[in-house]
C-alpha cells in the first residue's frame, strides 16, 4: 500500500515528498496510522549531517496515531488503539539498560539500518531515521517502538510526548533536578525550551529566564512559563545575573546546541550551580574552560541525552499534568502545517525562528 512521506534522499539534500510503499507488519511490528507528527530541530540535524544515520531514509521521530495492524507476537497493543511513537526504545540488556540508564541504550537505533520501505516510483530502499519514520501518512515500527497514548490526551497533542515534551519535562526533572523555590534559565524557546519552561513551573521554580535570539518569542515564552525574557546577546550572562541579585540562577538548560550559547548557559549560573546541556551540536562547536574557573565556581556541566527520561516512566506522570492542566501541550505548538509544509518548516529552523511546528494528517 502506498502512502504519502516526506524522503531525505541525501545529506544534504531537500526533503522531498513522496509515495512510499510500506510491507504488512511482520512478527513483533506495528502499522500506525499517523494523527500527528512533530518538527524536531533533531530532524534537521539528521538532513544536514550533524547526526549520522543511513540514508536515503524518512525522517520524522516525534509522532502519534492508530494503530491500523499487527503482526504476530505483539500483545500489548491491537488495532484501533491509541499510541504514541517512541524513537529511541531500550533493548533492557545493555550495560546502560542493566543500570536504569535506558535513554542511553547501546541499542536505542539499531533499528534506523534496516530497510523499512520502498520509494513507489523506482522502488529505492529507504531507512527509518529515527527508528519511527513518522513524516509519513503511515509507518510500520517494531512493537517496542509503540506506547499506549495516555488516556484523555489527544492523538494531535500526545505527538509531542514523543521527544518534545519528555526532553524538556527530563532535562527540568530528570538532569537537573529542579527543587522548588530555585531560579532558572531555559535558552532557545523552540519545542525543547517550551516544554523546560512549563516543567520548570511545574517544579515551582522562583524565577524562570526564557533566553532567545527572537524578541517575537516572547509572548510564547511567558505563556509557557517564563516570568523574564532576555534578548540572546554578549551580555545575557550580565543580564541574568542582575535578575537573580547579581549572583545567576541555580540551573540553566541550554537548548540550541552551540558552544557560545553552552559558555553563556554555564556563565550564567551562580557559584555551585547546574548547566544541563540539551541542544545537539557538531563536532565542530568547541566550548573551552581554564582549570581555575572550573574550580573556582563549583559549576556542575552535564549532558542530556532525551531528557534523561524513560518513556514507560514518566508518560503517565506528564498525562497527570496534562489532565489537571498545569501541562497545555497545545500551548507548545507554533504552527500547524500539512505533510508538504515540512520543508518550509525546515527552512524557519534554519533561520532560527521556529518553534514547534506540527504536521497534522
Amino acid at each position: 500500500m502506498s502512502v504519502r512521506a516526506a524522503v531525505l534522499p541525501a545529506v544534504g539534500a531537500p526533503l522531498e515528498i513522496t509515495g512510499v510503499d510500506l510491507p504488512d507488519p511482520g512478527p513483533g511490528e506495528v502499522r500506525v496510522r499517523l494523527a500527528a507528527a512533530g518538527v524536531c530541530h533533531s530532524d534537521l540535524s539528521l538532513s544536514d549531517g550533524t547526526m549520522r544515520v543511513p540514508v536515503p531514509a524518512i525522517l520524522g521521530h516525534e509522532g502519534a496515531g492508530t494503530v491500523v495492524a499487527v503482526g504476530e507476537d505483539v500483545t500489548h497493543v491491537a488495532p484501533g488503539d491509541g499510541v504514541v511513537l517512541n524513537w529511541a526504545p531500550s533493548c533492557g540488556a545493555c550495560p546502560a539498560c542493566r543500570r536504569g540508564e535506558v535513554w542511553l541504550c547501546a541499542h536505542a537505533l539499531d533499528g534506523a539500518a534496516r530497510v523499512h520501505a520502498r520509494r513507489a516510483d523506482d522502488g529505492t530502499g529507504l531507512h527509518p531515521g529515527l527508528n519511527v519514520a513518522a513524516f509519513a501518512e503511515e509507518t510500520v515500527v517494531p512493537g517496542a517502538c509503540v506506547l499506549p497514548a495516555p488516556d484523555g490526551v489527544p492523538l494531535t497533542d500526545a505527538a509531542l510526548l514523543g521527544c518534545a515534551v519528555l526532553t524538556g519535562y527530563g532535562a527540568v526533572h530528570h538532569s537537573a533536578r529542579v527543587r522548588e523555590g530555585e531560579t532558572v534559565a531555559v535558552f532557545g524557546v523552540g519545542g525543547v525550551g517550551l516544554a523546560a519552561l512549563r516543567s520548570a513551573r511545574i517544579a515551582g521554580a522562583a524565577t524562570i529566564v526564557a533566553v532567545d535570539v527572537s524578541p517575537e518569542k516572547e509572548e510564547l515564552a511567558r505563556a509557557a512559563g517564563a516570568t523574564e525574557y532576555v534578548v540572546a546577546s554578549d551580555t545575557t550572562a550580565r543580564q541574568i545575573r542582575a535578575l537573580t541579585g547579581k549572583q545567576g540562577v541555580d540551573v540553566a538548560v541550554e537548548c540550541v546546541g552551540r558552544a557560545s550559547t553552552i559558555r553563556t548557559a554555564w556563565e550564567s549560573t551562580r557559584r555551585g550551580g547546574r548547566t544541563t546541556v540539551v541542544g545537539i551540536g557538531g563536532k565542530e562547536e568547541k566550548v573551552s574552560f581554564n582549570a581555575l574557573e572550573i574550580f573556582h565556581w563549583g559549576r556542575t556541566l552535564a549532558g542530556c541525552v532525551y531528557g534523561n527520561s524513560d518513556p514507560a516512566r514518566d508518560l503517565p506522570v506528564l498525562a497527570g499534568h496534562i489532565r489537571s492542566g498545569a501541562f497545555d501541550l497545545g500551548a507548545l505548538v507554533t504552527e500547524r502545517i500539512t505533510l508538504d509544509g515540512i520543508p518550509a518548516a525546515f527552512d524557519t529552523m534554519v533561520a532560527g525562528k521556529g518553534g514547534r511546528a506540527l504536521v497534522v494528517f
